[in-house]
């Protein structure tokens, strides 16, 4: 046992409502500083957090753009029908139409096809559904006719120019994560490379000597390090970079060595440890080293055990203490570690956003705790529909794979009848085909 032993410091227990925990993380990460910047190919961007500003670098259209093939009028020539026009000209996407040689006049039409410019003089385009094409009759001087038989109104089926952005306008916040809609904005503002926040380094401890590595054998009364792995994969997901350190013995030099490597990232999660065991001793580490504890317990299920607190001055490093059964682990990292990786990423801070469906069956549970049950949504369009997974607790991961939600129930209620709204909280990355 090392010479830390005969100490036993445990911080006073402060546990909070889930509101309470949630504010005050958010409130620590609003502090926080994100990574130094760097400027990566723009598809190198997706997933990470923008460290600059995208602006326009021309008007959005360039040009009023035609959003139906049919024909460039003056709707002031649609007031009879059938009306009759004279087919001048043709534009196609790509073609700049020269006023001096494809504009329209009275009564008179250009065909034009979706995404192309509109020629001067026109200020509606009628569909080509509600048109016919024919020749002139004989002896007119004029080739095609183009015969409408509905009216448009001015500005009917194109964009004017600039209608979605003016050169110089802001596209893209500093602080967003991009993802496909903002990289197709960067590339449509010619960035073909973007500036980016670093990726934040979150060191990820696994702790209790029943835990061993995934390639071992483990004994009868082991278990595969899989909180290691999914943690890793939830980081990576919130933008983070995983570091995943040695399993912790239940050990208290061993555990002090590790939490103080974990320390040296920008953010220290650990698994396990945490509860009110005889060896659950990271609590008591992180005591020693001078940590300052924001609260030890949300009033959650699961994940009540759950701990926030930071080490070191002037320059605090942030740690969570998240329980060691796999859901639970899951679980608190959805509602408090990511939201403080995103912010050590750069981004802009994100609500947590509730939904709302049916529930397909009746749930009766204890009051006194906000629970987060893992769920499954079914159902399509309008008819979708939630049921609580048939789980085991906190341990269950194979029941937590088939989840792709969570029914939030709050704390005084003890039973909700089928049919009522509940609230949801999807579980990120969730495949949602069933």
């Amino acid at each position: 046992m090392s010479s830390h032993s005969s100490s036993s410091v445990v911080p006073a227990a402060r546990v909070v409502s889930f509101e309470e925990a949630r504010r005050l993380v958010e409130q620590h990460a609003a502090g926080v500083c994100p990574g130094e910047a760097e400027t990566v190919d723009l598809l190198a961007g997706l997933g990470r957090v923008l460290a600059e500003g995208l602006v326009a670098d021309r008007d959005f259209p360039p040009f009023d753009r035609a959003t139906r093939d049919g024909y460039a009028v003056r709707a002031a020539d649609l007031t009879r029908f059938p009306a009759r026009l004279e087919v001048v000209g043709e534009v196609k996407a790509g073609d700049w139409p020269d006023p001096g040689v494809c504009s329209v006049g009275r009564g008179q039409a250009v065909e034009i096809m979706t995404g192309a410019p509109l020629p001067a003089g026109a200020d509606a385009v009628v569909m080509v559904e509600h048109t016919s094409l024919g020749d002139a009759p004989a002896g007119k001087s004029v080739g095609k006719l183009v015969e409408v038989r509905r009216s448009v109104s001015q500005g009917e089926n194109f964009v004017p120019r600039g209608a979605e952005a003016r050169a110089g306008q802001l596209l893209l916040d500093r602080g967003r994560r991009l993802e496909h809609a903002g990289i197709a904005i960067a590339a449509s503002a010619g960035k073909s490379r973007v500036q980016v926040f670093g990726r934040p380094r979150v060191a990820v401890l696994s702790t209790g000597d029943e835990v061993v590595e995934i390639d071992a054998m483990p004994g009868p009364a082991q278990i595969r390090n899989s909180n290691s792995y999914s943690l890793a994969a939830q980081v990576q997901n919130a933008g983070g970079e995983a570091v995943r350190l040695a399993i912790a013995p239940d050990e208290r030099g061993r555990l002090r060595a590790l939490i103080e490597e974990g320390l040296q990232c920008d953010l220290l999660l650990l698994t396990g440890g945490v509860s009110m065991g005889k060896y659950d001793l990271a609590e008591q580490v992180l005591g020693e080293l001078k940590a300052e504890f924001y609260f030890t317990g949300a009033e959650i299920q699961p994940g009540r055990p759950v701990v926030f607190g930071s080490c070191g001055a002037p320059r605090k490093k942030y740690f969570f203490g998240l329980p060691g059964n796999p859901v639970s682990t899951m679980v608190t990292f959805e509602l408090f570690a990511r939201r403080m990786i995103e912010a050590l990423a750069g981004m802009t801070p994100q609500r947590l956003i509730f939904l709302g469906a049916r529930l397909k069956s009746e749930i009766r549970t204890k009051t006194g705790l906000k629970r987060f049950l893992p769920a499954v949504l079914s159902g399509e369009f309008e008819n979708a529909e939630v049921e609580l997974a048939r789980w085991q607790g906190s341990g269950d991961i194979a029941t937590m794979a088939r989840a792709n939600c969570y029914v939030v129930i709050p704390p005084d209620r003890e039973r909700i009848e089928a049919g009522e709204w509940v609230s949801l909280m999807m579980r990120c990355g969730a495949d949602l085909s069933g």
